[in-house]
């Protein structure tokens, strides 16, 4: 509607189709197939809904800019095509710079319309990249941009973004890898302990955390409060290795990798370390497990018969695995979005290793529109 709308139009017209599109519930059609007549408005009575069936579109979404002051306004329309009706209005405001910021505002609003859930468009993502100096962590939008790199130099790895704000991750600039979080300023060692302390994971409430120490010549399944107090084993194999634990959604049980049985397989054990169960028995090498927020699912990596990693899901109650990826190079490192919809993957298709999403029953595997790199271990959270 003015011209620093236009200006900011090109970077929130990508951000809304791509999260449209990325998201698994919808199929954005080609903008090639039909170019609407630009005196058309963007009320029902002005659309002329017979040439939007004409292609196929069984839903319309009309937005308009606007600068008001300092801050980008988006105002959107839903309509239904066949029925010619306005079903949804939307209007969000965000500061001038933060076009995709009202994108992924508008794009939850359809989102949250067609299923009563929250999208995942509003969340955050930790991951490392590959630096000069070794690996540092970032954390950035669900689509990977925005990225703000937390560390600087040495090796970092393994985050894990903390209820309520900060990350945590392992460092070795201590010269051993211990564990560190960060809140916007220097990292602050928060546990360290034996040889080594990997693979942080916080409770859903973020009132407990769980890491792997390794102490000689194996390693255990640790709880501690946030702050890292209390910190108490919960398993106790000795010359095994337990590692990788994630939080049920109910806070009541941790899923991790142990080989006590002869080869890595994903178990499940009661929070407090009783009760331990294993989970998969098909494969010699299950890693990464990552529980659903829906209770039902836990994500994991497999290496298959061909020494080729690519990712599953095992039904925490029945036990059935549903294979996820196939022939698309190597997939790794599963974690699901907040909601339970969606799980992010590390992926060395296209060259490189990026980001990927795709839907938690392995459709619509889709690149992040982010710059490629020797990427891994995402975390996703609110």
């Amino acid at each position: 509607q003015d011209e620093g709308a236009k200006a900011a139009a090109v970077e929130f017209d990508a951000a809304l189709t791509w999260d449209l599109a990325a998201c698994g519930l919808f199929q954005v059609l080609d903008r090639k197939s039909f170019l609407a007549d630009p005196k058309e408005g963007v009320t029902a009575s002005t659309i002329q809904f017979a040439r939007w069936t004409d292609v196929g579109a069984e839903s319309l979404v009309k937005t308009q800019l606007s600068v008001d002051g300092q801050n980008l306004k988006g105002d959107l329309r839903l309509f239904a095509v066949a029925a010619g009706r306005e079903e949804l209005k939307a209007s969000e405001s965000v500061p001038l710079k933060d076009a995709r910021k009202l994108a992924h505002k508008l794009a939850n609003a359809i989102y949250k319309f067609y299923t009563r859930e929250t999208g995942p468009f509003e969340t955050r993502i930790a991951f490392t990249r590959k630096s000069p100096s070794g690996r540092d962590v970032y954390v950035a939008d669900w689509d990977g941009k925005n990225a703000q790199r937390i560390t600087n130099g040495d090796v970092n790895v393994l985050p894990a973004l903390i209820p309520g704000g900060g990350v945590a991750f392992t460092s070795y600039r201590s010269k051993k890898p211990f564990l560190f979080t960060a809140h916007g300023g220097e990292p602050k060692q928060l546990i360290g302990k034996g040889s080594m302390v990997t693979g942080v994971a916080y409770s859903p409430d973020g009132k407990r955390l769980a890491v792997s120490v390794s102490e000689g010549e194996n390693a255990e399944i640790y709880t501690a409060n946030a702050d890292g107090s209390g910190l108490t084993k919960i398993t106790d194999t000795k010359f095994f290795l337990n590692t990788s634990p994630s939080w049920s959604p109910d806070g009541k049980r941790i899923a991790f990798v142990s080989n006590r049985d002869g080869n890595p397989q994903i178990y499940v054990m009661n929070a407090d370390g009783s009760g331990a169960k294993r989970l998969t028995f098909q494969g010699n090498y299950n890693t990464t497990p990552s529980w659903s927020p829906r209770g039902d699912l836990i994500a994991f990596t497999a290496r298959d018969e061909r020494n080729a990693f690519d990712l599953f899901t095992v039904n925490v109650d029945t036990k059935k695995i549903t294979r996820l990826t196939q022939d698309a190079s190597g997939n790794e490192e599963p974690a699901f979005s907040p909601n339970g919809r969606l799980i992010m993957f590390t992926s060395t298709r296209g060259g490189g290793r990026g980001l990927y999403v795709m839907t938690f029953d392995g459709n619509n595997q889709i690149a992040l529109p982010m710059d490629k790199g020797d990427i891994t271990t995402p975390d996703w959270a609110n």
